[in-house]
């Protein structure tokens, strides 16, 4: 899912976890070099030891975004509970530590150090944004601690501008272009839309990156951006910008972002009369959005998602059953993928055998293929991404109906 950057480039952020790291006692990274594969000076990183595996969980628990993370770490508390009950992996508990990264990069990289120095756990899951993540990536590499974003979905989490790519990165979902290009598909098959408006985060890389694989697809497919238009994030007041996208009469606008702001986006468009259908991505998933939209507004409106709580498949079925009886509520898409995080490394550990180290689980996780899970069956591919489906949800009186799943 989601890319949350905040101004913030990544030159700073790596700064940012250099003095971390430098001002932690019994900091064991090597600082020097920022090599896409740097590692320790030796070692496989860190090992379970007696009769746990220690697995870290770097979440938004606070702050702007806290509701993705809060989700994850819901998803992924269930799927613990099921294994421990089951046994565990090989013999040994889960035991689960979080740590909140209030929602900014510089937390979220100490909240890395900490998992990776000081409580030694073998791999980490999250964060939930991709601005955040890409924080912990080089802290992952350094002390050999695989990273897994279940929603971090910003192609430069797993590979580098110069094609290298990050040992000890992965990710559950899928990346941008796909989302992107799905709703561009989509727009055109599906709703006939041929003069289409963009409007993006100007601040988000999230936001720009699903607005150009979106633009580059919509363009193949013969359609026509007849604005494009930018906001801030933390903005409330939309209506000038808005009424610059109404006075080009668009018969669809694409509006990648984050709940926060969309919610509001979209109940002052519907305000100013317009009522084209408005599509974006997984940053829409939040109840907030409804609470900040309204139930009407929302009506033909669209996101690509990675999973419906509504789709027929027995395994989402019984998973959606599970959910219910632990939280009493449905299960949004980052439950599913906090979920299938946990089982992802399950997977990976088991196959590492009595080596539960942070280097075979990476080994291992880089191997993985055909794994059937809530979201999808997936094989990762050599960018460490997984290769899944995607699905488009249609809100209807502030509901998310299933409408239709995407193949890669």
């Amino acid at each position: 899912m989601m890319k949350h950057y905040k101004l913030k480039k990544f030159a700073s952020i790596f700064l940012a976890t250099s003095v971390l790291a430098g001002a932690l006692a019994g900091c064991g990274a090597d600082s020097g070099g920022g090599s896409s594969n740097g590692g320790s000076s030796g070692g496989s990183g860190n090992s379970a030891d007696g009769d746990t595996i220690k697995i870290g969980a770097n979440l938004e628990l606070s702050g702007g975004v806290a509701s993705y993370g809060l989700s994850i770490a819901d998803g992924a508390t269930l799927a613990i509970d099921e294994i421990n009950a089951a046994g565990g992996i090989n013999g040994k508990k889960i035991e689960l530590i979080k740590v909140d990264n209030k929602s900014e990069n510089a937390e979220a990289a100490s909240a890395a150090i900490r998992l990776a120095e000081q409580e030694k756990v073998v791999a980490m899951i999250g964060p939930a944004t991709s601005g955040n993540t890409v924080a912990t990536v080089q802290i992952a590499n350094q002390h050999k601690v695989p990273v897994v974003t279940a929603s971090g979905t910003a192609p430069n989490i797993t590979e580098n501008d110069d094609g290298s790519i990050n040992e000890y990165a992965f990710r559950t979902c899928f990346i941008d272009p796909f989302q992107g290009t799905v709703a561009a598909n989509f727009a055109t098959n599906e709703l006939g839309a041929k003069n289409v408006a963009i409007y993006a985060d100007n601040a988000s890389d999230y936001a720009k990156g699903l607005a150009a694989s979106f633009k580059e697809t919509i363009e193949a497919n013969g359609g026509n951006v007849v604005i494009e238009q930018a906001y801030v994030a933390k903005d409330v007041d939309f209506k000038s910008t808005l009424t610059n996208i109404k006075g080009k009469n668009p018969d669809f606008i694409f509006i990648p972002g984050y709940y926060e702001e969309v919610g509001l986006i979209v109940k002052q468009a519907r305000e100013l009369g317009i009522t084209v259908p408005l599509m974006g991505a997984d940053g829409w998933d939040s109840p907030t959005l409804v609470e900040l939209a309204g139930n009407e507004a929302l009506n033909d409106t669209y996101i690509t998602n990675h999973y419906s709580s509504e789709d027929p498949d027995p395994t989402i079925q019984k998973f959606v059953e599970a959910f219910k009886g632990k939280y009493n509520q449905s299960p949004n898409a980052f439950h599913a993928l906090g979920y299938d995080t946990v089982y992802y490394l399950k997977d990976a550990i088991e196959r590492a055998g009595d080596n539960v180290t942070g280097e075979a689980i990476k080994n291992a996780l880089a191997e993985t293929k055909d794994l059937s899970l809530v979201t999808g069956k997936f094989t990762v591919d050599e960018k460490h991404n997984p290769v899944k489906s995607a699905t488009v949800l249609e809100f209807k009186d502030g509901n998310q109906v299933f409408n239709s799943k995407v193949n890669p």
